[in-house]
C-alpha cells in the first residue's frame, strides 16, 4: 500500500470548481463545509465499512480506508458521482445505473413511472424498454377503446422527469428503447424529429440478429404485435435502416444497440432476458437491476512512455474491492432492486484517460499500433480483475446466480460478480481526475468558458508542452481528424474484452453524409460492438429553411435600405423554460438583414422578445453586423443574469443561424451553467469546463 502521509491532492481550478459546485457538501447558504480531501476521505472511509460485514476487524478496516483513500486521492481511480456525491451522507444512494421494466397495463406503465420517479430523486438514471406495449390504435379489452402505443407513454415520463431533479440537483436522465420488430418501430425512429421533444430522453433501436441478416439479402423482415406476440405485417429492412440512418444523420438519435448480441453474454440467462441499458447505453441490466461503476486513470499508468503494469495490476485489485464494497453500503431506492442487484451483484470497472495514454506514449489514437495496445490493455484489466472478483468469492461467496450463470462453466470457478467491466463516460470524473474522457480521443486542445466576473480557460496538459512549438508530432490529432472507421476500431478493440458494453460517441464533421453513418452502424455490427452512437456536428437545436431567390436589397429614395419581397432565411428552434423559440433569421447573400421571433402564447417575455427583435432589426439594417449584435446581447445577459434569459435564448438562435452561413462569433455559448461548449462524448452531453452533463 502507498502512503498517504505526505499526499497532497495535486487538481486544477476547473477541477476544484467541479468539486465545489457538485460534490462538496455545503452549509445552508450555499458554502462548502468539507475541502476535496474531505470528500475524498468521507467516501474511502465509508465505503471501507463494508469490510466488517465478512470479519474485518477495526485495525483491518481502517488499512482499507486508508488503501481507499490512496487510491483515490492519487487519482488512479475514481467512483460515479452518486459514490462521490453521497457516500458518508444521509442519501446514501451510490449507484448511476438502473433499468425498470414496463408492462402494458395502466397500473404497471404508472407503477414504473412512480418508481423511475423516486430513483430519479436519488441521483440515478433510469433506462427503459418500451417494446412490451401494444401498438397505437391497437384494442384496449377493458374500455373497447384504442391503446395510444409505446410513444405518447414516453411523453409522459419526460414529463414527469421534468418536474423531478436529481437529488434535488438537476433532472433526471432516461433512456428509451425499443425492438426493431415492434408495430410503432417508424414512429418511434422519428419521433425525436422535433427539437425539445422528449428531451430527457435518450432513445435507441433494439436491433436483431434477424434484422441485421434481412438487411444484408435485401429482404422484409416481421412486424410483431407485443400482445397477441403474432405477426402483424413485414417491412423492408433496407427501408427501415435507412429512416434510423436519416435521422441519426439529422440529429445524431436513435442510437443502436445489438440486443441478441447483448444477450449472447448475458452472465444470468436464468434470471431474466435483457431488455434495456442504463441512458448512456454502455449497461445492459436485467428489470430492477442496478450497477455502480469507476474508471481507472489510464494517463497515470505510464511510466518513460511504458504501460506501468504493476501499478495498473494494484490499481485494479482495489478498485475491485471498492466497488464490490459499494454494493454493501449502497442505500437502494427500492426493495426490488436491492433485491436483484445483490443477485448479481454486477459492478462497471472502467477506464478514463486512454487517449492521453496514447499521447505519453507517442502513439497516434488512429492507428493499428493503438487499436493493439487497447486490446492489450483492456485484456489486462479484464484477466485481473476477474482474478481480483475470484478472489473475494473465496472469502466472501459467489454472487448469489452464480449457479446456472455463464460463469458456472468448464473451470467453474466463483466469482463474487456476474459481470466486471464496463466502459462508462466519464464526464465529470474525468475533469476532476485531469485526463480525458473515457477511450474518446481528445475532442479540442482548449476550452474556453466565461462566468460573471471569471473567465476559465483549460488546456490539454500534454498539448501545452508542445503548443508553442512550429508543428505539433504527428501523434497528436483530435477526434475530428480521425476517420469514422478508426472511432469504431477503437471501440471494438475495449469491446472485445468488457462483459458490458462500451460508451463512446462517433463523432462526425457537418460534412458527414448519410453514407457515412450507415457505414458506422455496419462497421460496429461486423466488428462485434454492442451498440452504437453517432453525432454529426451541429446537427442539433437547427433546422434550416431556404428560399431559392437571391435577390440584392437595395435602397430607396430615402436612404434607408429596403429589402426583396422574396427572401432567403434560415430558422432556428431554441427550446426554453417557456417552450419553443422559433428564430427567423433573414439573410441578403449571407449578410443577415431581419429577424423574427415567435415565442409561445403562454410565454412571459413575449412582448419584450418582439420589441428585442425589432430593434436588432433596425441595427442590422443599418449596419451593424450580426456578430456585434451577438456579443453585446451576451454581455447583457452575463451582466444581468436569469432575469434576461430570454437574450440568451435569442443569442443562441441568432449563433446558430450565423454558422449555417458560415460565419461564426468569436465565441460559443452552450452550457447555460458556465458558458462553456458542450459536447456530445460517450453517448452524454457534457460541460468540460464546469462539468455540467445531461446525463
Amino acid at each position: 500500500m502507498l502512503t498517504t502521509a505526505n499526499r497532497k491532492l495535486n487538481i486544477s481550478k476547473n477541477a476544484l470548481e467541479v468539486l465545489r459546485k457538485r460534490y462538496l457538501k455545503k452549509d445552508d447558504h450555499g458554502n462548502p463545509t468539507e475541502t476535496p480531501e474531505d470528500l475524498f476521505r468521507r467516501v474511502a472511509e465509508n465505503i471501507a465499512h463494508a469490510d466488517s460485514f465478512y470479519g474485518a476487524s477495526p485495525k483491518e478496516v481502517t488499512q482499507t480506508a486508508e488503501t481507499f483513500y490512496d487510491l483515490i486521492m492519487s487519482l488512479r481511480f475514481l467512483p460515479n458521482s452518486p459514490t462521490l456525491m453521497n457516500a458518508g451522507r444521509e442519501l446514501q444512494q451510490l449507484s448511476a445505473c438502473f433499468v425498470l421494466p414496463v408492462g402494458d397495463s395502466m397500473e404497471e406503465i404508472f407503477e414504473a413511472l412512480k418508481k423511475a420517479a423516486l430513483i430519479h430523486q436519488s441521483g440515478g438514471g433510469t433506462g427503459f424498454s418500451f417494446s412490451r406495449l401494444r401498438p397505437k390504435d391497437d384494442m384496449v379489452s377493458t374500455t373497447k377503446g384504442k391503446a395510444s402505443g409505446p410513444i405518447s407513454f414516453m411523453e409522459v415520463f419526460d414529463s414527469a422527469t421534468n418536474t423531478v431533479k436529481q437529488g434535488g440537483t438537476r433532472r433526471g436522465a432516461n433512456m428509451g428503447i425499443l425492438r426493431v420488430d415492434h408495430q410503432d418501430i417508424l414512429e418511434f425512429i422519428s419521433c425525436k424529429g422535433e427539437e425539445g421533444r422528449l428531451q430527457n430522453f435518450n432513445i435507441s433501436i433494439a436491433i436483431t440478429n434477424s434484422f441485421m441478416q434481412a438487411l444484408k439479402e435485401e429482404k422484409m423482415y416481421r412486424l410483431i404485435n407485443p400482445r397477441t406476440k403474432k405477426v402483424v405485417k413485414e417491412l423492408s429492412a433496407r427501408e427501415v435502416f435507412n429512416r434510423i440512418v436519416d435521422m441519426a444523420w439529422k440529429n445524431g438519435e436513435p442510437g443502436i444497440i445489438f440486443i441478441d448480441r447483448i444477450n449472447e453474454k448475458n452472465p444470468t440467462p436464468h434470471a431474466g432476458e435483457i431488455e434495456a441499458t442504463n441512458p448512456c447505453g454502455e449497461q445492459p441490466l436485467l428489470p430492477y437491476e442496478s450497477c455502480n461503476l469507476g474508471s481507472i486513470n489510464l494517463s497515470l499508468m505510464v511510466d518513460s512512455a511504458s504501460v506501468n503494469w504493476k501499478l495498473l495490476e494494484d490499481t485494479i485489485k482495489t478498485a475491485v474491492h471498492f466497488l464490490d464494497n459499494v454494493i454493501d453500503m449502497n442505500k437502494y431506492p427500492l426493495s426490488q432492486i436491492e433485491t436483484v442487484t445483490k443477485l448479481n451483484r454486477k459492478i462497471g470497472l472502467g477506464v478514463m484517460g486512454w487517449a492521453d495514454m496514447l499521447l505519453k506514449m507517442r502513439i497516434k489514437y488512429s492507428s493499428d499500433e493503438a487499436v493493439k495496445l487497447a486490446e492489450k490493455v483492456m485484456s489486462f484489466i479484464q484477466a485481473v480483475a476477474y482474478d481480483a472478483s475470484a478472489e473475494l468469492a473465496m472469502k466472501r461467496g459467489a454472487f448469489p446466480n452464480w449457479k446456472g450463470s455463464i460463469h458456472n462453466g468448464d473451470n467453474g470457478r466463483k466469482l463474487r460478480n456476474a459481470s466486471i467491466t464496463t466502459i462508462a463516460p466519464t464526464g465529470s470524473i474525468s475533469i476532476i481526475a485531469g485526463c480525458s474522457s473515457g477511450i474518446e480521443p481528445v475532442f479540442a486542445w482548449q476550452h474556453k468558458s466565461k462566468q460573471v466576473d471569471t473567465e476559465f480557460t483549460w488546456e490539454h496538459p500534454i498539448w501545452a508542452l508542445y503548443k508553442d512549438k512550429d508543428l505539433l508530432p504527428e501523434y497528436f490529432v483530435k477526434a475530428d481528424q480521425i476517420p469514422t472507421e478508426w472511432h469504431v476500431k477503437m471501440q471494438a478493440a475495449f469491446q472485445r474484452n468488457t462483459d458490458n458494453a462500451v460508451s463512446k460517441t462517433v463523432n462526425l464533421p457537418n460534412s458527414a453524409t448519410r453514407e457515412d453513418v450507415a457505414k458506422t452502424y455496419l462497421l460496429a455490427y461486423e466488428f462485434g460492438c454492442k451498440g452504437i452512437t453517432v453525432y454529426r456536428d451541429g446537427s442539433r437545436e437547427e433546422q434550416v429553411l431556404t428560399t431559392t431567390d437571391r435577390q440584392i436589397a437595395k435602397k430607396g429614395k430615402s436612404g434607408k435600405e429596403t429589402l426583396p419581397e422574396v427572401i432567403d432565411e434560415k430558422r432556428v428552434v431554441v427550446p426554453t423554460k417557456e417552450g419553443k423559440y422559433y428564430i427567423h433569421l433573414s439573410h441578403v447573400n449571407g449578410t443577415p438583414k431581419e429577424i423574427f421571433v415567435t415565442v409561445p402564447p403562454i410565454g412571459k417575455s413575449r412582448a419584450w422578445v418582439e420589441c428585442i427583435s425589432r430593434l436588432i432589426s433596425i441595427a442590422m439594417r443599418a449596419g451593424v453586423s450580426c456578430e456585434a449584435l451577438i456579443d453585446q446581447l451576451y454581455k447583457s445577459y452575463l451582466q444581468y443574469g436569469d432575469v434576461t434569459s430570454p437574450l440568451l435564448h435569442i443569442n443562441k438562435g441568432l449563433t446558430k443561424a450565423l454558422e449555417s452561413l458560415n460565419r461564426k462569433p468569436n465565441f460559443e455559448i452552450t452550457c447555460t451553467d458556465c458558458g462553456g461548449v458542450m459536447i456530445l462524448e460517450e453517448g452524454c452531453m457534457k460541460c468540460y469546463s464546469c462539468g455540467a452533463s445531461a446525463c
